[in-house]
């Protein structure tokens, strides 16, 4: 039986918290059910005793703070609701026993914005992760040294595991529950709860809304010169002269602001644009990549599938209003 540790605090997002409790509570009573023994010792950890709050099944799961847990096999850090620098100031003490059961080999996996938690214990340093699509600019600029995988539903290396955001971060639990109880196991549960296994990319859920968390007032004119002029034939050129720098220290100084070329942002802002239309209007693929500023509709398509993880059609089909209604 593995050990569980499942992190509480009161900034804790609750369904996030809960939902992993109750999916990994699924797949013990399901082995139960076949005449197998539970999977998983299941345990709340806080801080303080009385961050422990949740009610329903949680009231039959050991609730105990950090200082008596030294031993583990895996964390799991449930998403929070907040501003990242302030919540990790406010929880330090539980980011210096992650770091400590971590090198006593425990396994450790995030949920969402549960990232920022790993991130700042140094454990993502060079790793591959993932988290809410929402806040991976700020996360790649506070922690260069990891490498996000925005687009990515589930990170695994060398024991340390990251989610998506929100629900589908759910797929990582079922993951691990697949990992350690085994296939069956894990269908079983996704049946259950009614999860679909099969996609492991949430890049078409992502809203681009341009990176502004930097002071070059420089920049912000480019980044909104781009935004408002997406549609025509745009080139470095045209936009590094209206810095008056040259190319290369205007794409040097582009990155260092927005963690995007220039070419990178132009796409993003035309992708976006493209997503919107494919929501809401009937143009013909052709015309729509006109709009969004392409006029090869194979750059289109391959540029598009490229950031969302799938292709104009797809993304129509799954998004558009009438499909939706109907």
């Amino acid at each position: 039986m593995k050990k569980l540790s499942i992190v509480i605090h009161e900034d804790v997002y609750w369904s996030s918290a809960t939902s992993a409790l109750d999916l990994f509570s699924g797949a013990n009573r399901y082995l139960e059910r076949i005449g197998e023994s539970p999977a998983f010792d299941l345990e709340l950890v806080s801080e303080r005793p009385e961050s422990i709050q949740l009610g329903g099944t949680a009231r039959f799961i050991r609730q105990v703070t950090i200082h008596h847990v030294t031993q583990t096999d895996l964390i799991v850090i449930p998403g929070f609701d907040g501003a990242s620098k302030s919540i990790l100031e406010k929880h330090g003490a539980i980011i210096e026993w992650i770091k400590s059961m971590r090198r006593s080999g425990t396994e450790i996996a995030s949920l969402c914005v549960g990232s920022f938690f790993l991130a700042e214990a140094g454990l993502l340093n060079g790793k591959a992760a993932t988290s809410h699509w929402s806040v991976t600019d700020e996360m790649q600029l506070r922690y260069p040294q990891v490498r996000l995988r925005s687009d990515k539903v589930i990170t695994d290396q060398d024991g340390i595991y990251t989610g998506g955001g929100a629900f589908a971060s759910l797929k990582l639990i079922l993951y691990l529950i697949e990992r350690f109880c085994g296939r069956e196991t894990a269908l079983a549960v996704s049946k259950a709860y009614s999860i679909d296994t099969d996609s492991l990319s949430q890049a078409h859920f992502a809203v681009f809304t341009g990176q502004r968390q930097h002071n070059d007032d420089e920049i912000l004119k480019i980044q909104a010169y781009i935004e408002q002029n997406y549609s025509s034939n745009i080139s470095i050129d045209q936009v590094s002269a209206l810095t008056h720098t040259s190319r290369r220290n205007f794409i040097r100084r582009f990155k260092a602001a927005t963690n995007n070329t220039p070419i990178e942002y132009l796409q993003r802002v035309r992708v976006e644009a493209a997503k919107k239309a494919l929501e809401s209007d009937d143009l013909q693929l052709n015309d729509l990549a006109g709009v969004a500023g392409y006029e090869d509709i194979k750059t289109f398509r391959m540029v598009f599938k490229k950031l969302t993880g799938m292709s104009p059609r797809d993304y129509r089909k799954k998004y558009a209003r009438k499909t939706a209604m109907l």
